[in-house]
């Protein structure tokens, strides 16, 4: 009896090395797509008022979590039975980034300013909440599209594991893409309230800490803006290259086509292609739609 106990305990022993092992490896080839989803998720999860970012964070965690009880299941049983259908699943998800980044860069030219949520006096809290739950569920879904990806990369390292070890793996990798992006992007955006901590320090002591601790803490205060606008920019290119980088991977015309390029600026305009030609699709089908309303 405590033999085959021991057994027991030496197989999870070896199972969990095993694991541990290609976590490593899974984690090293999603290191890519995980900046890049710190990037794109930190900038949708910035530009609420002070008093609703942890909120909103939270709220997007939870909603990155209930992806990934959804898409884990479904990529396994995907990978078993209809294998062919990932890289459609996966060009569909690319389309929608990269739609979003053009979207972005598209406003950005033609001079639209995004809704600043820190003005909450300024508009009717319905209205303010209302524009909220859509950023939050927006985010939400750009996080499905990455956390597939995200997945489908880790899975394509232990595939040739044994179940229980790719099921170990995987899972580590989805957990990591959710507390670790999301911890991140919580500890971003309350840079300002580590400054004043700082400052409100500063003022107890004397001398040189006092000064250190003073400048650090103006320093985290006057960078936020600048870090969040930086990450605005950084979200929109992270969209473009995974979007474009989902298109040139898995289509193999695409891929030559781009050859000659560096591999991140073949990905970028790929994403740029794509985007234009959907975002052109929907003004022209939005123009289209309101011809025929004017003129019945």
């Amino acid at each position: 009896m405590a033999s085959g106990i021991f057994a027991i305990l030496d197989d999870v022993a070896m199972l969990l090395d095993d694991a541990a092992v290609m976590s490593k490896v899974a984690a090293k080839k999603t290191a890519g797509i995980l900046g890049d989803d710190l990037a794109v998720n930190a900038e949708q999860a910035t530009g609420f008022h002070a008093s609703r970012e942890l909120p909103v964070i939270w709220a997007i965690t939870k909603g990155s979590l209930l992806n990934k009880v959804i898409i884990l299941p479904g990529t396994f049983l995907l990978s078993a039975y209809l294998p062919w259908l990932i890289v459609p699943i996966l060009l569909l998800g690319g389309a929608y980034l990269s739609f979003e980044g053009t979207e972005k860069v598209y406003e950005w030219i033609i001079g639209h300013k995004a809704i600043k949520f820190a003005a909450r006096g300024s508009m009717d809290p319905k209205e303010l909440d209302r524009r909220e739950i859509a950023k939050i569920k927006a985010a939400i879904r750009t996080d499905f599209i990455l956390s597939i990806e995200i997945i489908v990369i880790a899975l394509g390292t232990v595939i040739g594991q044994t179940l229980p070890v790719q099921i170990l793996v995987v899972s580590v990798v989805a957990l990591l893409a959710t507390v670790g992006v999301y911890g991140l992007v919580a500890l971003l955006v309350r840079m300002d309230d580590t400054g004043l901590y700082l400052i409100k320090q500063a003022a107890t002591l004397e001398g040189i800490p006092a000064h250190s601790l003073r400048f650090n803490g103006k320093l985290l205060v006057a960078s936020l803006p600048r870090v969040i606008r930086l990450l605005g920019v950084i979200g929109t290119v992270a969209m473009l290259l995974v979007g474009g980088g989902m298109f040139v991977h898995n289509i193999e015309a695409v891929h030559h086509a781009l050859a000659i390029m560096p591999a991140m600026a073949a990905n970028l305009v790929a994403g740029l292609i794509v985007g234009a030609l959907i975002l052109a699709m929907m003004h022209i089908a939005k123009a289209t739609k309101s011809s025929f309303s004017e003129h019945p």
